[in-house]
Parts: structure tokens; sequence; C-alpha cells
């Protein structure tokens, strides 16, 4: 009895284990080749998701850009010590003011199967050494045999440990980084404090959120727990991620007398992308309160006004003519109801509200990606996504979407070029953004914006029915014009990049489009959804009921007992 007891209760852990030696035996290997890249997996618990090509190739042409950037930044600032005529200043003078001693080191703190890091070493000019790390024993070995494979031994060196840990032991001026690349699975906040330590002065730090649905505003008490922000479930709600994003990066270097300096922000696909300097200077953390606002979001008409955290005004002296002083702003900005629509608001944010791009340095990674286009897989969506970026409207936060705004009143969409055109007209700045294709982001009043609509609402009346159901649209329907509107089609209201042609949105890129699983390679004929994958919707098994495992030793033998006099 006891020998058939051992080996019912052994023999199924005999079997798996079996399975699982003959299964890593008849793996077979799987070839990817990305830009001038070529990685060979032999195990699906190494993340690699083809959907993020674009990903790597934006931030590729962003590093080749800033490489030349960080020695010319450093090669100024050791000319200025130089120059310096305090005592001692020399010996503080680094050996870098030769342009070909300047170091550039890059550390990919999570690199799963190394295909980013291999590329950053034969694509980017100008990089001294590149860390290659990941928390997975697997996974490093695999960026081993393709560093190999790939003849780029010299340039990275991989690394197994936790990132944070990693990032932590070179925080010390003489050891950081030139640049950081945080690619996480889901949420980065928990990296960036060691991140924003350990990068070095003027350098680069790149970072991607996949978590959209708590950025986006579905989990707003989540969002304030890991990036200490509100979020709100707006139509804007891509670029208020980006912004979230942003001060999260802000909030966590600054606790060490550091600022950002953003030089590219992207929402695409299922994630977004940030790009940012990481600066020291006291004096300019106290800048931050004017950089950061509060969000009131009208729950009826949609309608956004910013709260900012803090403001500077001028306060000449003799000394000093163009000294600022630090204010507070009076707050509310906005009444117990919305003027528009007469509803209440939802208060969100904190959120980053100065620019989000550089347009210069934008201009220049264009101008590389244009000139190099048969480095980049994806290059004419990297041209048609940064020409939209460069006509953003950088100075103004957010935006309104066109269908949301007519069918707030259950009116028929006016035409986009209508719609810029109106605008325009009364001499005021209208811009897409590159985060949505039906995006209005303008210098107008909320007042000129409502009085268009309702000067469509003349020739194209809604159904009363519907105005008598809806208190909201019947309110801001019933004001009165203030403005003075013409609807007059204009040719400058068509953008550059939308004449062009240009790939501006894309359209889903693969069947089995999105984020992708934890440690799988989600490419090739084994794909399957993720619904499938996780639930097991469609699978026979999920019909049978689950039986709970023993709680103790002794429940483990009463149930064999049972299963003996059963036999």
């Amino acid at each position: 009895m006891y020998i058939r007891r051992y080996l019912r209760f052994f023999n199924p852990l005999f079997q798996e284990v079996k399975k699982m030696e003959t299964s890593v035996d008849q793996t077979p290997k799987k070839s990817i080749k990305e830009g001038k890249a070529e990685i060979c997996l032999t195990t699906e618990k190494v993340f690699y998701n083809p959907v993020q090509e674009f990903n790597r190739d934006l931030s590729i042409a962003v590093l080749s850009v800033f490489t030349d950037d960080y020695k010319t930044e450093k090669l100024a600032k050791a000319e200025l010590k130089k120059k310096s005529k305090n005592i001692g200043q020399e010996e503080f003078i680094s050996e870098d003011c030769n342009n070909s001693e300047i170091e550039i080191t890059i550390l990919e703190a999570l690199s799963a199967t190394g295909l980013r890091s291999i590329r950053y070493a034969k694509e980017v000019p100008n990089i001294t050494k590149i860390v290659a790390n990941d928390f997975s024993i697997q996974a490093v070995e695999t960026i081993k045999a393709n560093v190999v494979h790939n003849q780029v031994e010299k340039l990275i060196e991989t690394n197994h440990d936790d990132a944070c840990m990693l990032m932590y032991k070179h925080k010390h001026p003489t050891k950081r980084f030139s640049a950081i690349d945080l690619d996480p699975y889901g949420c980065p906040s928990i990296f960036l404090d060691a991140a924003v330590q350990s990068v070095s002065d003027g350098g680069l730090l790149l970072v991607t959120a996949t978590d959209m649905a708590v950025l986006a505003g579905n989990s707003p008490e989540t969002c304030y727990c890991k990036y200490g922000a509100v979020s709100l479930k707006t139509k804007c709600c891509h670029e208020m991620a980006l912004r979230i994003l942003l001060q999260c990066i802000e909030q966590h270097a600054n606790r060490y007398s550091r600022y950002i300096v953003p030089l590219l922000s992207i929402s695409a696909d299922f994630y977004i992308r940030v790009f940012v300097k990481i600066y020291s200077g006291a004096i300019h953390c106290k800048k931050t309160t004017s950089k950061l606002s509060m969000v009131y979001h009208c729950v009826g008409c949609d309608h956004i006004t910013l709260q900012p955290l803090g403001g500077f005004k001028p306060n000449p002296s003799e000394k000093n003519p163009d000294q600022m002083k630090a204010y507070l702003p009076a707050a509310p900005t906005v009444g117990e109801y919305c003027v528009h629509c007469n509803q209440r608001h939802h208060l969100g944010g904190p959120i980053w509200s100065a620019p989000i791009h550089d347009e210069a340095f934008v201009s220049r990674v264009l101008m590389h990606v244009q000139g190099h286009p048969e480095l980049f897989g994806t290059a004419k969506r990297i041209e048609g996504v940064l020409s939209m970026v460069r006509e953003e409207l950088h100075s103004v936060p957010l935006y309104y979407t066109l269908d949301k705004m007519f069918g707030r009143v259950h009116l028929e969409t006016m035409p986009m070029m209508v719609m810029r055109s109106a605008i325009m007209n009364a001499g005021y700045k209208v811009s897409y953004s590159h985060a949505s294709k039906m995006s209005i982001k303008t210098t107008a009043p909320a007042q000129l914006i409502w009085d268009i609509v309702r000067t469509w609402e003349k020739t194209h009346p809604v159904k009363q029915a519907k105005l008598e159901a809806d208190p909201a649209a019947k309110y801001i329907l019933s004001q009165a014009i203030q403005s003075e509107v013409d609807l007059t089609e204009r040719l400058d209201a068509n953008p550059i990049s939308r004449r062009d042609g240009q790939l501006r949105f894309q359209f889903n890129p693969a069947p089995y489009w999105g984020p992708g699983s934890r440690a799988n390679v989600n490419v090739g004929e084994e794909k399957m959804s993720k619904a499938i994958r996780n639930q097991n919707k469609h699978s026979n098994k999920s019909k049978t009921k689950r039986q709970h495992s023993p709680q103790s030793d002794e429940d483990q033998r009463k149930k064999l007992n049972v299963e003996e006099t059963v036999v």
C-alpha cells in the first residue's frame, strides 16, 4: 500500500521533469534579424516583441544625435573651466578636453534578448561601452551568445543583477552612465529613483511605460500609487500619460537636486516613450513648480483647465535687473460649475505642463533619419511622427478631439480642415497632436471653440428630442455666440505632413499586436492571443472545476487514503 502511495505521489513529478528535458532538447532555434543585428533564441523564457521595432529604431536615431551633442557639451564645459580664473580650477579639468577621449557609456538595464544593446553597438556612433543587464540568468546567457554571434564583444559587457542595485552602484559622479535605457514590462517608476542618480550631468534617460490603462484614467488611484499623480479619463489621455510620466521623473530627480529637460516624448501603439536629459542644479529645481499643474476636467463638455502649482514674476534690482521672484498663483482657476456646460469638474494631476519636446533636437533627429533611411526598418513612420511633433504647438498642453466635441452636442462632425480654418481665421494658432488623428491643439480660448460649434449648428441643426434629453448639450448650444466665426476653408490649414501624405498614424502592425506577455518571444506560429493564453476561454479544460490544493500534510495524507480506498 505504501509503495503504491509513494509511486502515485512521485510519478507525476518524474513525468513532468522528463517532459521539460525533452522540450529543452527539441526546442528549435529562432533567428530574428532587425537592423544590423541578428539574434538567436533557444528558449521562450526571454522576452521579444517585434512590434517595438519602431521604438528601437527611434531610440537609435535619438542616441545618434545625442552622442554628438553630448560630446559638444562636454567640450564646451571643459573650455569654460579652462578660461576660469579661479585658483585651483585647473586640477578639476577632466581629460575629456579631447573629443576622441570623451567616453560614452550606455546601460540597458532590462536587456532580455540583448537585441537593443547589439543594435546600439552596431548602429550608434561614438559609443565606448554598453552594459547589457538582466535579472534572468537565462536572458543573460542568451545575451552572451548573441553578443558573440554579432561580434560586438569589445563594446558590450553583460551583467546579471537587479537593475536598481546595478544603477545604485554607479551613482557616484565618476561612475555614471552617459545614457540609461529603461524599457520594462509595465510601469517604470520602481527604477526611476536609481536611474536619475546614475545618469551623468547632461546625460540621457530613455523611459518606456506600457501600463496605459493606468495612465489613461481607468484606475486613477493606482496611477497615484505608481506615478504620484491622479489620471483622468479624457480624450487627450495619451498626451496626459506622457505628462504624468515626465512629472514622475522630475519628482524623483528633484530629490537629488537634479532636474529634467525633455527632448522628445512619444505616444505610439500601446506605450509611451520619453527621452529626457538630466542636469544637476538646486537653483533650477526651484523652478519645478512653474512646470507642473493640477488639472480641472469638466465631466460635461470634456474641457480642461490647468492650475499651475507655482510661477515666476519679474523682481528687478539694481544689481540684477533680470531677477525673477517665485509666487503662488491664486486658486481655483474654475468655478463650482463649468461656464460652458454648467457641469461639475474632476481634479487630476499634477502633470508636466511645460513643453514636452525640444524642436531643434527633433529637427536634427528627423534630418538624421532622412539622411540614413536604409538604417531604419520603420524610417517612413519615424519621419511622419517626427514631422507631426515638429508641427505641434509646444507651448499648449493637451488638446480637444473633434469627434468628442461634436458628439457631445449630438451634431454631425465638422470636417477637420473647416475647424482648423475657422480657428486660424479668428487669428489663433492650431496644430495636430501626434497622439491622436482627430486632435485639435490650439491657442484659442474655449469660448471661441464652442462658438464655432454653435455656428456649425445653425446649418446642421440637431434633433430637438436629443437636446431635451441632454441638459449639458442644451446648455452649450443655447449660449449666445460671442465671437465672429468665419468657416471659409484655407489652404494653409492643411499641415505639411498631411499634405505630403506622410505616414503619421500607424495601423495595427500585426495580428497579435500589443505589449505581449512576460518572457515570451511573441513571434512565429506559436503565438496565441492573450485572452486564450491567460484566461483559457476556448479550452475544454476550463469546463472542469479545478481542485484546491491540500492545505497541510494531514490533508495530503487524507487525500491519498481516499484514493487508495477507491482503488
